[in-house]
């Protein structure tokens, strides 16, 4: 561990406020997108008469997430407070009410209406300067599968791109655009999809990626953003971390 949990947003001066977008981590603790929610969890199944040694109970979303030493070359870490995009999913403002499950996922906040959710971000033990960011949420019954149609409705509604406003900056996503070629569908996974978005900064293009998958009542969303970049003033093409979905979606499956 080298001791970053946020270096994006800490290290920046005049793109910082830009980055508190690309770089949110779900903060708070009701069940709209925080790191650790207190909403009630799946493991309590309502009305169920099958036998116990029959009926699988769901790990909430702190149980499924990653931990530091289970990627290969990377560390995995909480991220920190002090860089959120926004306090709470209702702080979120989209100029596209359609578009809302894609800011909220490059966010760091949970789609649709969750049960909890866990936030983790990863980065390669050899630094260089990209993240990829998990969040992971569970469902009621049904309720995973509408999030995912929602999120499948925005890519393909949101090509001509969105503004997403949070508390102290905003971010102007100029396209969305579906890829599937490498990441979707993911194998083990009931549902999956992915896409990129790209904003400018200054006179630089910046590409981050997002994937999510489905597997039953969980949904995992991989969110990768290159840093350096921003730092370094150029244009980045961020690609989601191949070790960290393997690693995350072994233990969903």
């Amino acid at each position: 561990m080298n001791g970053r949990t946020l270096p994006i947003a800490a290290s920046l001066t005049t793109a910082a406020a830009l980055l508190l977008t690309l770089t949110a981590c779900g903060s708070g603790d009701d069940d709209k997108g925080g790191k650790g929610s207190k909403g009630g969890s799946s493991d309590k199944a309502a009305g169920s008469s099958a036998p116990a040694a029959k009926k699988k109970p769901t790990k909430s979303a702190a149980q499924l997430a990653l931990t530091k030493n289970e990627v290969p070359a990377h560390a995995v870490v909480e991220p920190s407070d002090n860089f959120v995009f926004a306090k709470s999913r209702d702080n979120i403002k989209l100029s596209k009410p359609l578009c809302a499950p894609l800011g909220y996922a490059m966010s760091q906040f949970p789609v649709g209406d969750t049960q909890d959710s866990f936030v983790r971000v990863a980065e390669k033990k050899e630094f260089d300067g990209t993240f990829t960011y998990v969040t992971l949420a569970t469902y009621a019954p049904g309720k995973a599968q509408a999030a995912m149609a929602d999120m499948a409705k925005a890519v393909s509604g949101c090509k001509g791109g969105f503004t997403a406003k949070g508390d102290k900056a905003s971010n102007a996503y100029e396209s969305v655009t579906p890829e599937t070629t490498g990441t979707a569908p993911t194998p083990g996974a009931d549902e999956s999809l992915a896409f990129r978005a790209m904003t400018k900064y200054q006179s630089d293009t910046h590409t981050v990626r997002t994937q999510a998958t489905r597997h039953g009542d969980t949904i995992a969303v991989y969110f990768a953003v290159d840093g350096n970049a921003f730092m370094q003033s150029r244009s980045g093409d961020a690609k989601v971390f191949p070790a960290v979905v393997k690693s995350q979606e072994k233990k969903l499956n």
